[in-house]
C-alpha cells in the first residue's frame, strides 16, 4: 500500500446538510468532483454502509477515461463518510481512503478531508491540486442560495 496521502480543510458558507447532499446525489457528484477539464459519469451510486458507488472521469481533451469504484465503510448522515476507491486501471493499485468530516459553525460548514493510499503513479501534490480544484467547484455549487420561483 502507498503512503501517498493529502489533507484538507475549507469553510464552506452552506449547511453541513446541503454538503453532505453534494457527497451522496449522483448528479450533484458528478458536476463537482472532477478536477477541471474532466468529466465525470456515475455508473453507480448505493449510499449506505456496505453500498457501494462506480465512476468515472473523462478527460474532455483526449477523450480518455478511467474508471474507479469502492464502497462506503461508515456514514453518518451530515457529519461524516467514510469510503474506499479502487482504480479500475492495474497499473494503479491499491486501496484509496477517503474520510470526510463536516462540523457545523457560525459561518457554515467546515469541512476536513483526508485521503490514504493514493497510488504511488500518482504525484500527492498532483492529486492535492486536483481537490482545491473540486472544492472550489463544490463551493459553487453549495454556497449560493437560490429560491424556487
Amino acid at each position: 500500500m502507498s503512503n501517498n496521502a493529502v489533507s484538507l480543510h475549507r469553510m464552506l458558507k452552506a449547511s453541513p446538510e446541503k454538503v453532505y447532499r453534494a457527497f451522496t446525489e449522483a448528479p450533484a457528484i458528478a458536476s463537482w468532483l472532477p478536477p477541471y477539464g474532466f468529466l465525470c459519469t456515475v455508473h453507480e451510486m448505493n449510499v449506505k454502509t456496505g453500498g457501494t458507488f462506480k465512476m468515472s472521469f473523462m478527460n474532455f481533451t483526449t477523450g480518455n477515461s478511467h474508471s474507479f469504484g469502492g464502497s462506503y465503510l461508515e456514514l453518518k448522515p451530515n457529519e461524516y463518510l467514510k469510503y474506499t476507491d479502487t482504480f479500475d486501471d492495474p497499473n494503479l493499485p491499491g486501496e484509496i481512503i477517503t474520510t470526510v468530516s463536516l462540523r457545523k459553525t457560525i459561518a457554515g460548514t467546515e469541512i476536513k478531508i483526508n485521503q490514504e493510499g493514493i497510488p504511488a503513479a500518482i504525484p500527492a501534490e498532483m492529486c492535492y491540486l486536483g481537490w482545491q480544484e473540486s472544492l472550489e467547484k463544490l463551493a459553487k455549487l453549495v454556497e449560493p442560495e437560490i429560491p424556487d420561483a
